[in-house]
Parts: C-alpha cells; structure tokens; sequence
C-alpha cells in the first residue's frame, strides 16, 4: 500500500512516516497544499493523510480540489483542531475519516487500513482467497492457517492482489502501489517479487496475465 502523507510539521511528519514504513507502507510526504495537490492529481496512492493547517494551500481546499476532479483518492483529515464544525466541514468536502492529534500511530495505520479496505469494497475485515487470507486491521496474511512471514515489498504486493482479488492490476499501476515516488526501481523488480511470492503460497494463487498485470486467483473455486 502506497500513502500519500501530507503534514507541514517536519519532524512530525517524519515520525509519523517512519512508523509508516514499519508496517509496510511506501510513503510520499509532502509539506505544503500545492505539492499535495499535485501530488494527489499525478500519482497513484491508496490512501492520504491529509494535516488541514498547511502553508500555500490549506488541507480543505486541497481535498475540495481532489473531489471537484473526481479523484477518489480515500482520505483521512489529521489536524490539532477538535471543534465539532471543523470535522463537519472535514466529511462535507469529502474526507473519509477524521483523526486528532495528538494520536497513538497504531490508530492511525487502523484506521487506514480499514479506509483502503472499505474504498475496495470489502466490509469484513477478513478477506480470503483460497488457503490466503489477510486480517485487514491487523495486516497480516496466513496461509493454510499459519502466518507467513513476508519482506515489506512483497507484502505492498500481496496485499494489493488480495484487495483486488479475482481482479487483474495492471502492471503499472502495481507498481505504483509498491514504491514511493522517489525510488529507483528496475524493470524485472517487479517479477522477482511475484517469483517470491509464489514460492511462499503457490505458483497458482498468482496469475500472470499476458501483456496486462497480474491476478490473485484460487482458480475454479474461486476466491470467496
């Protein structure tokens, strides 16, 4: 899963990236509302958290921006202001959920992850695929029933397929869920973690669909 971290604070936004990264997440961060916008338009993320106090263009009009595009990016608002009116005027321009600091950051990976899994049109926190399955809140995969263990790329990866499963990513696009903007990848990185992938839970479950992406498939049975 890719974020896109908007906070204008530079140590906090920092930390809160660094705790990010420690479970998994790529991380974007971006310090002011123009960069964030631009950001939002241009690249792809799973989620954003959005600080509304930011220099050049504040947090509101940032997302306003987003949904007057149509981007539905999921969002959630990350501000010191706790008055009633400001989280009204949070959801009304589009958020998707609302957290005030100060916070603990285990709440806040829970609550992204649960706004990634809901934007994927899952309501259980649990998803399956065959002998793969992924507690959304707790962010880990088992297989047959036991834990796997799994890099930080492979499970950007993994959890992907398994948001979309059944579906086909485009290769691009699962790219762009798996770095951050300014890594430099190579063309094959992508295959060596799918290689490794289906080494840990069967060559079957991953799919490669010609000249398009890859599928998370339990095959005739079907991903439940």
């Amino acid at each position: 899963m890719r974020i896109l971290l908007v906070e204008d604070d530079a140590d906090l936004g920092q930390s809160i990236a660094k705790a990010l990264r420690g479970e998994n997440f790529a991380v974007d961060l971006a310090t002011n509302g123009v960069d964030a916008a631009h950001l939002g338009d241009t690249e792809s993320y799973d989620a954003a958290v959005l600080d509304l106090g930011l220099p050049q263009m504040d947090g509101l009009s940032v997302l306003k921006a987003w949904r007057d595009a149509d981007r539905p990016l999921p969002v959630l608002i990350l501000t010191a202001r706790d008055a009633w009116s400001d989280k009204v005027a949070g959801f009304k321009a589009g958020a998707d959920d609302f957290l005030t600091k100060p916070f603990r950051v285990e709440e806040l990976v829970m609550r992204l992850r649960a706004i990634v899994r809901r934007s994927a049109g899952h309501a259980a926190t649990r998803i399956d695929c065959g002998p793969l399955s992924f507690d959304s809140q707790s962010g880990q995969f088992e297989l047959d029933g036991f834990p796997l263990r799994l890099t930080a790329l492979e499970w950007r990866v993994l959890s992907a397929l398994i948001l979309a499963k059944e579906m086909v990513i485009e290769r691009l696009a699962l790219l762009e869920r798996v770095y951050e903007g300014d890594a430099d990848t190579d063309s094959n990185s992508l295959e060596v973690i799918v290689g490794r992938l289906r080494k840990k839970i069967g060559a079957s479950l991953i799919e490669t669909v010609r000249g398009r992406g890859y599928r998370l498939t339990a095959g005739e049975a079907a991903c439940g």
